[in-house]
């Protein structure tokens, strides 16, 4: 018998309007431990664009997300046993380019792909077939789901027990997760409260159906919560820390729950912590008979895939709204390009964002998706 050999790999390391894919690309590499993200991080002209094994897709990158947490990823407080140089960004929205014989039998070059992996910083990243998102298109909005809307959705169906007529709060409202809890908690038919710290996010939230907004710049929260809340509230979905920490577990009703997902107020400083006032939380959480539950997304992984296709119809049947910001109102302009990146993290540490913060990449090549 003949031995038949597969010329297919090589065809398929090619992109889809046919030009080579080129040899060296642009990406973001963490080469200093530091939670100042200019300081840790540095833009790497040539990097070799990485191959793709068996299994594996190569995606160039259209788009990839913004996390208040890049910050701990810089400064190597997720995995303290890695070292610089390591590459950094946490979700990408792109079209393969090229893939191994494996993932051929689910991909083809074109197609259009999500995925959550550490480099999506970069012009290209090769990602593991089994952990791509397949998407109908290339669209920003679809990466507003793959970490925001994911651990909305996933901690608030896990730990909120929510139903009808539970009172939630949640904080940073109109932020890139803070805008899913609240709609999510509205499709529960909860009363929600959301935390913002402008009339034009207060706006916002009214629009995705915030039932009530406090603008902490001009209101006092805790004074309205004690006022037009004196049971407390039922369910916290807490990203802030520090001061609205303390504020929320006062907050909380009989049998209540505060969902930590985050505390981007401490993440800037050196131990990535703001001080709260927990030396009285026995106390509290007895008397209230309360509970504080701290979400972290990669615990839940087993229920991914699950969320992300609910969260995806929900979006494609018209009803979620995925708000995208490319910082079109910020100083220099929209951000597109991975210089841009840097001006992006501190855009979302001024708080200025209203939904998630995507910078877009784009490519000479013109896409056909």
């Amino acid at each position: 018998s003949r031995p038949i050999l597969d010329m297919s790999y090589s065809r398929h390391f090619l992109d889809f309007q046919g030009s080579s894919i080129p040899s060296s690309m642009k990406k973001l590499v963490v080469t200093k431990l530091s939670q100042n993200f200019r300081e840790a991080v540095t833009l790497q002209q040539d990097s070799p664009v990485p191959l793709p094994g068996d299994g594996d897709l190569l995606v160039r990158n259209r788009f990839v997300g913004i996390n208040a947490s890049d910050i701990n990823y810089s400064a190597g407080r997720y995995d303290t046993s890695v070292k610089p140089p390591f590459d950094i960004g946490f979700e990408g929205v792109g079209e393969v380019v090229a893939l191994g014989l494996g993932a051929s039998a689910d991909y083809t070059v074109g197609q259009a792909v999500a995925y959550v992996k550490a480099g999506s910083f970069a012009e290209y990243t090769v990602v593991p077939a089994r952990q791509a998102v397949p998407l109908p298109s290339v669209k920003p909005e679809f990466l507003t789901l793959m970490v925001s809307g994911a651990t909305a959705y996933l901690s608030l169906k896990e730990l909120g027990d929510l139903s009808e007529g539970k009172k939630v709060l949640v904080t940073a409202a109109a932020g890139g997760t803070g805008q899913f809890a609240v709609q999510l908690a509205k499709k529960a038919k909860c009363h929600v409260i959301g935390t913002c710290s402008s009339d034009e996010k207060g706006g916002f939230l009214k629009s995705i159906g915030c039932d009530r907004t406090i603008n902490y710049k001009t209101e006092n929260v805790e004074s309205v919560l004690r006022k037009d809340y004196p049971e407390g509230v039922d369910v916290v979905y807490e990203s802030v820390g520090g001061k609205m920490f303390d504020l929320a577990l006062n907050a909380l009703a009989i049998k209540g729950c505060l969902i930590v997902i985050g505390f981007i107020t401490g993440y800037q400083n050196p131990t990535g912590l703001q001080p709260v006032k927990a030396e009285l939380l026995p106390a509290k959480l007895l008397r209230k008979s309360a509970s504080i539950r701290g979400f972290f997304l990669n615990h839940y992984l087993s229920d991914y895939k699950m969320a992300l296709q609910h969260l995806l119809k929900m979006y494609e049947r018209g009803d979620l709204v995925c708000e995208v910001d490319f910082g079109d109102m910020s100083p220099e302009g929209k951000f597109t390009g991975l210089e841009s990146v840097f001006r992006a993290v501190d855009y979302m540490y001024m708080g200025k964002n209203i939904g998630k913060i995507v910078v877009e990449l784009p490519h000479s090549v013109s896409s056909k998706l």
